[in-house]
């Protein structure tokens, strides 16, 4: 009942294509894109997909009234960079959807220019044969820092409902903080798509966590649950239960109140304080990171989010608050 089989190798590429794999149901229903991989450096959404992809080839043998309705396409997002561990090549991949023009040569601008045509280009072609009246869309993400598992979402109340059905805190105005990011591309309407779109960005834990991949594992089955793509009887409560002991003792919603963003020409000064992990809670005035003009403090209290400890990222820490709005969705 689509419970977590045996991990595959360590090597989340090889030599494989982008495509981890596109499983169309019998039934009509959505079309639900999930990319791992976006930064290198973060394999285990990868992982995620390739076990689950295994999960829906054994699943119809040991539960012969499995059915799935709609699409799953799985998608690597950025290969150069997975191919050698890093974040990304050029520019980070999480920070460029939006148009572009290609060189008079037909060349691309970057690296993560050409993986991002690469990727659109899988879901427009899936979009093309597909008869889904809507596309949802999962990013699998980890951070540097220990500590919470998370869900960041537009503001719009369909997303932000999905997100909170998968039963993790939920991070809302982050679109409005961060510029070029998978979600902001497909809550824009930038896409030639007619399909309505719902998107989350889902963060399983730490880099080198192995249960990070479970995670994103659990996520991802707990989703096509959600939108109707499976049954509630043909996933397994093991899913729930990763889930539910990853989840820090921190409100259910949350926004974001504060990004601190890190000077280009001062990238190589800035260090974060050690011993920061997700949801740690700050205090104002705190002193959280320093660079070349000196220690850096909180603006104000929170819970810190995402603290930088890797050479490469736009941004030091992120500070989130309980969302003292009222319902969201």
């Amino acid at each position: 009942m689509l419970t977590k089989p045996d991990p595959p190798s360590p090597d989340p590429l090889g030599e494989s294509p982008r495509v981890i794999g596109h499983y169309v149901g019998e039934e009509s229903g959505p079309l639900v894109v999930a990319i791992g991989g976006i930064h290198g450096n973060e394999p285990a959404g990868v992982r995620a997909l390739e076990q689950l992809f295994e999960l829906l080839q054994e699943e119809p043998l040991v539960n012969p009234g499995f059915s799935f309705r709609g699409e799953l396409l799985a998608l690597r997002g950025n290969l150069e960079a997975l191919r050698t561990g890093r974040r990304y090549v050029d520019v980070d991949l999480n920070r460029i959807w939006k148009p572009f023009v290609k060189g008079i040569d037909d060349s691309y601008p970057t690296a993560e220019a050409r993986e991002l045509d690469g990727m659109l280009a899988a879901i427009e072609n899936a979009l093309e044969d597909s008869s889904a009246q809507e596309l949802v869309l999962i990013d699998l993400h980890t951070t540097t820092a220990d500590g919470g598992v998370f869900a960041v979402t537009g503001d719009d109340g369909p997303s932000l409902s999905l997100a909170a059905e998968l039963g993790v805190p939920v991070i809302k105005g982050m679109l409005s903080g961060l510029q070029g990011t998978t979600l902001s591309y497909f809550r824009s309407g930038a896409y030639d798509f007619e399909q309505p779109c719902r998107a989350i960005t889902f963060e399983s834990g730490a880099h080198t966590d192995e249960e990070s991949v479970a995670r994103a594992l659990a996520a991802t089955v707990n989703l096509l649950r959600s939108v109707g793509c499976v049954r509630e009887e043909d996933v397994s409560t093991h899913h729930e239960e990763t889930l539910r002991r990853a989840v820090t003792k921190v409100p259910t919603l949350l926004e974001l109140v504060y990004v601190h963003r890190i000077d280009p020409a001062d990238r190589a000064a800035f260090r974060m304080k050690p011993g920061y992990k997700n949801f740690h809670s700050i205090q104002a005035g705190e002193i959280l990171a320093s660079d070349s003009n000196g220690p850096i403090a909180a603006p104000c209290s929170g819970y810190i989010l995402m603290p930088l400890y890797q050479d490469q990222g736009e941004e030091g820490f992120f500070i989130v608050q309980e969302y003292e709005g009222g319902t969201a969705y």
